[in-house]
């Protein structure tokens, strides 16, 4: 896979927003909810331009049996991939367009996600030095996703830490009535 760092297309949430239909469609009865996720949810960010999507289900187990549907979709059904309890499909092949992460609700993949989201829409300078630290790696491997991957590791990872605290202590904040039981 070709990697590709390109600026913010204001068009991403548009994408998301009619991929999303169509994925409500095929997880009907099962899906809860549906986020846009990763680089291209955040406004201003540079990014790969794939739209990274996690749905939200009722049952894990239950999303096997929607592989066909999603497979007609243009999506390849990768299983777990990685990471247990998740099932993961990605459409484009080597020019990837569009990934599903799919957790079941209360799986603690699903908080990480969105926390870290939020976190760079409400910090915009940690967006920015994400952006250029990702633009760099592109130049640097562009040919080489894993070691893309591996060189944002330890920024992820230190300020996933540090949105979770954030999102966290916002949740708390916005809904009180959760934090007293």
């Amino acid at each position: 896979m070709y990697v590709r760092v390109v600026p913010y297309d204001p068009q991403w949430p548009a994408r998301f927003a009619a991929e999303a239909t169509r994925i409500r469609a095929v997880f009907d009865g099962e899906l809860l909810a549906i986020h846009h996720i990763g680089s291209t949810s955040v406004p201003g960010l540079q990014a790969k331009p794939v739209i990274d999507m996690l749905p939200i289900v009722a049952q894990i187990e239950r999303v096997d049996s929607f592989n066909e549907a999603m497979q007609r979709l243009g999506y390849e059904a990768m299983g777990e991939l990685g990471i247990p309890g998740r099932r993961y499909f990605r459409k484009g092949g080597d020019d990837r367009t569009h990934q599903a992460h799919v957790f079941a609700q209360g799986d603690a993949n699903i908080e990480r996600h969105l926390a870290f989201r939020d976190y760079l829409r409400a910090h915009p300078s940690v967006a920015a030095e994400y952006g250029v630290l990702k633009a760099i790696l592109a130049q640097r491997f562009p040919e080489d996703i894993n070691g893309y991957m591996d060189g944002k590791d330890a920024f992820i990872k230190e300020n996933e830490r540090q949105a979770l605290l954030w999102y966290r202590a916002l949740q708390r904040h916005e809904m009180p009535e959760l934090s007293g039981s």
